[in-house]
């Protein structure tokens, strides 16, 4: 299905000019479901595993009986080292292990179409002209981001090649994600209120998700 966007100019203004997809990745009804999958392999695979405790074997101390079995009036007790105790060993504690999913490539494709598709719906993607700038200024951000009305909002910009002076521009603020169009990943493409794509960033994605195979 053939889709025109706007192109907008860094004011805020429209330029124009429009970029059209002959044939556009993101017109499929979203699969809610493909997204789940997607996110959660993705947000699993992003966990170190590192938690870990020690358990009673390997707590340091404890190898003789504090006391004797019977005759004192206390609780019998084999070590200080038990899990009852202060400083004791920890039971059924985190130890590190591997969280590591997988997803099918399709369905793992058909989630990011999905996310985009959702965006497209919701009017909560703007294509920006060229977004290099002179020099790197927080100042060039910020001025982007008061003429699209975006300041107080979760953004996250698209760019077709990444460079120097935008990812200077970009890193004291909280609210903006800044990666490369084609190596945004569903959850990406959802943890935001406005996408800005770069139209050459928006075209490559656009052909990655219609790729086959």
């Amino acid at each position: 299905m053939k889709v025109e966007l706007p192109i907008y100019k860094k004011d805020g203004t429209e330029s124009g000019e429009k970029l059209i997809l002959e044939e556009a990745a993101f017109t499929i009804e979203p699969n809610y479901h493909a997204i789940y999958l997607a996110v959660k392999v993705e947000r699993a695979n992003n966990r170190q595993g590192t938690h870990s405790t020690k358990t009673r074997a390997e707590v340091s101390g404890g190898g003789r009986k504090p006391w004797r079995q019977k005759g004192t009036g206390r609780a019998r007790v084999g070590s200080i080292r038990s899990p009852l105790w202060v400083g004791g060993g920890v039971a059924f504690g985190p130890k590190p292990r591997d969280y590591n999913l997988k997803i099918n490539k399709k369905v793992k494709r058909l989630a990011r179409r999905s996310a985009l598709a959702y965006k497209y719906m919701a009017e909560a993607i703007k294509v920006v002209e060229n977004l290099d700038f002179d020099q790197p200024k927080a100042r060039n951000i910020r001025e982007l981001l008061t003429n699209f009305g975006l300041m107080d909002k979760k953004v996250t910009i698209l760019v077709y090649r990444m460079n120097r002076n935008i990812a200077l521009s970009c890193r004291n603020f909280y609210n903006i994600s800044l990666l490369e169009a084609r190596n945004a990943s569903t959850y990406d493409l959802l943890d935001n209120e406005v996408i800005l794509f770069e139209p050459e960033g928006l075209k490559e994605l656009n052909e990655q998700l219609l790729a086959t195979g």
